[in-house]
């Protein structure tokens, strides 16, 4: 009876420190890549590539064409990241690291340089060099690479930190990456104050801000958010040269500024009159204002705002009301919660007292 074959191995550092010397090496490379915005030249192997990732497969072909192949042009991937991925896909492993590691990684306006500067805002946003492990998920995703995929993941939930959460929270908003999206939004909760603060959270779309803005977790004031999405929406309309209350239309409704004082509020409308950020819709007098909020909320609003306060929500000519600041300012003048709304009128977690607040938990009659 003949004996079964036995399978044996031999030492794995040595094939793995082998393979690693072939990554970027010219040295009997039969195809190149020209990547990210620097067009830096990469050398690979195209049946190492092909065997082990259906996309460059399908990209590389079967068959070499004649004389020298064209370079492949990437530029999309940075070369950091793509170096990254040639090492796991040559060696199955690889080295990720928060940041990047290349000297082009340079803080925006230069080495030391503040960045960017939020214009209402007296604090600098600084830049930090790129995410290199964001960039490295980013590449699994688009090649395909599950187990790369899967290996950033992890390694991005150990590491987490106030720099690195609201760009994986984008990252996760953008592939559609649900678990991610729970633990950075569980984290910016926890860390709100120092979240809001950071170059991550102003570059932030609109569809990542959104989970954020309807969270009852968040450790920060009202009015520290509202100033924070000013912020946000500023960066925004300087990027894509929009209005800012076009940029902010899709979050502000979030905005809870029922649980502003009466004092902060007003303060909100004359800035909002200088530079627009809550939508605003057409309204007719004082008076409609208040039969729309039923019989007595004139006196009630009297009583807590005092004479002229609601003057001061119309403008002069044809009165522009901003709906949403309206909304707040009946909560103040019926003394009660919206029940129909409730977000508008709930609590966060880091929400400071005001004296109005005992009376949000009571519902409309």
């Amino acid at each position: 009876m003949e004996i079964p074959g036995l399978v044996v191995h031999g030492e794995s550092a040595p094939f793995s420190t082998a393979l690693r010397s072939l990554i970027n090496n010219p040295l009997y490379s039969d195809v190149r890549f020209v990547v990210g915005q620097e067009r830096q030249e990469v050398f690979a192997h195209r049946c190492l590539l092909a065997c082990r990732c259906n996309f460059f497969q399908r990209l590389l072909g079967p068959e070499l064409g004649p004389g020298l192949p064209s370079p492949v042009v990437l530029s999309t991937v940075p070369a950091e990241a793509f170096l990254a991925v040639l090492e796991f896909l040559y060696t199955n492993s690889v080295k990720l690291h928060r940041h990047s590691v290349s000297p082009s990684g340079r803080r925006l306006g230069g080495e030391g340089g503040d960045g960017l500067r939020d214009k209402g805002n007296s604090l600098p946003f600084r830049q930090p060099p790129p995410l290199q492990v964001l960039e490295v998920l980013t590449a699994a995703l688009e090649y395909g690479l599950e187990e790369l995929r899967e290996l950033c993941l992890e390694f991005v939930v150990k590491v987490l930190d106030v720099e690195l959460v609201c760009e994986a929270l984008q990252v996760a908003v953008t592939f559609g990456l649900g678990l991610l999206q729970e633990r950075c939004i569980a984290f910016i909760e926890a860390h709100s104050q120092e979240a809001l603060r950071t170059r991550g959270f102003l570059e932030l779309s609109a569809p990542a801000l959104l989970p954020l803005l309807r969270s009852d977790k968040l450790c920060v004031d009202e009015a520290e958010l509202v100033l924070a999405a000013r912020s946000w929406a500023r960066v925004g309309a300087a990027v894509l040269e929009r209005p800012v209350a076009e940029v902010a239309a899709p979050v502000v409704q979030e905005l809870r500024l029922a649980l502003l004082a009466p004092a902060e509020l007003s303060a909100l409308e004359e800035q909002n009159r200088q530079e627009p950020l809550i939508p605003v819709r057409t309204r007719g007098t004082d008076s409609d204002l208040l039969s729309s909020v039923g019989n007595g909320a004139g006196d009630a609003a009297q009583g807590l705002w005092g004479e002229g306060a609601l003057r001061d929500t119309t403008m002069t000519g044809l009165p522009l009301q901003v709906e949403q600041i309206v909304e707040a300012w009946k909560c103040h003048a019926l003394r009660r919660g919206d029940a129909a709304r409730g977000a508008r009128c709930r609590r966060r977690r880091g929400t400071l007292p005001r004296e109005h607040h005992r009376f949000l938990d009571l519902p409309f009659k």
